[in-house]
């Protein structure tokens, strides 16, 4: 009897003991489960800040109408080689900055379209040359544009006049340019109330050429929305 009840005792001992073994884990697993909730849902505000700043630099940005953009050419455009309707390249020269931010990088992309191109050999006694720009490439997103014309005439024998192409107003101030294959050479740009003129370089007396690397300034005739 005696050996029975100390048998008895053990076997209730040792299911005491596997009942609090089995008890640890789940402690052990609830409180994990209540730290990963609470990192979860300390993550959450944080997680909703980002995507709100996120959201907010994804914001167009407007580039008012009138902001002048200054680019450079890529390649030599000219009143004899040219026609109407030829396409031209150039490169953004001076950012353009909205609110104290760059919208607009140096070096960003820009298409033209020769607007008009006359020769002294077509038209007697003159020579015209008229660009406007059509695109720019932002970001690797290109966005369509419209610009007052760069204009530039030549009368006579070698009688040099400029027009705008935004209202025929009359050449304004001077700016320094750099063409003839970046070697220094001065070649003027004019800005005025409606457009950039090109001071440009000529052929003798013949014709109007605008080598690469000249320095042109245009006026955005729309407000342009940037992503």
């Amino acid at each position: 009897m005696r050996i029975k009840s100390v048998a008895i005792a053990v076997a209730i001992w040792l299911l005491i003991a596997a009942a609090g073994c089995s008890k640890k884990p789940q402690d052990s697993s609830g409180t994990t489960s209540t730290a990963t909730d609470s990192a979860s849902s300390s993550a959450v505000p944080g997680s909703s800040k980002s995507g709100a700043m996120e959201h907010m630099a994804s914001q167009p940005v407007t580039v008012p109408e009138g902001t002048v953009l200054t680019v450079r050419l890529n390649e030599t455009v000219s009143s004899k080689n040219n026609s109407s309707g030829d396409r031209f390249t150039a490169t953004v020269e001076e950012p353009v900055e909205v609110g104290g931010s760059v919208v607009i990088p140096k070096g960003a992309s820009v298409t033209g379209t020769v607007a008009e191109a006359k020769s002294l050999g077509k038209i007697k006694g003159s020579a015209t040359l008229r660009l406007v720009l059509d695109s720019v490439t932002v970001k690797d997103k290109k966005y369509e544009i419209q610009t007052s014309a760069v204009a530039r005439s030549v009368k006579g024998k070698g009688k040099r006049t400029a027009e705008f192409g935004g209202g025929g107003a009359a050449a304004g101030a001077l700016l320094g340019a750099l063409a003839g294959g970046g070697k220094g050479a001065g070649i003027g740009a004019l800005v005025g109330g409606g457009a950039g003129v090109a001071g440009g370089a000529f052929t003798g007396n013949k014709d109007i050429v605008l080598p690469a690397e000249t320095m042109l300034s245009f006026k955005l005739l729309q407000p342009l929305e940037v992503k």
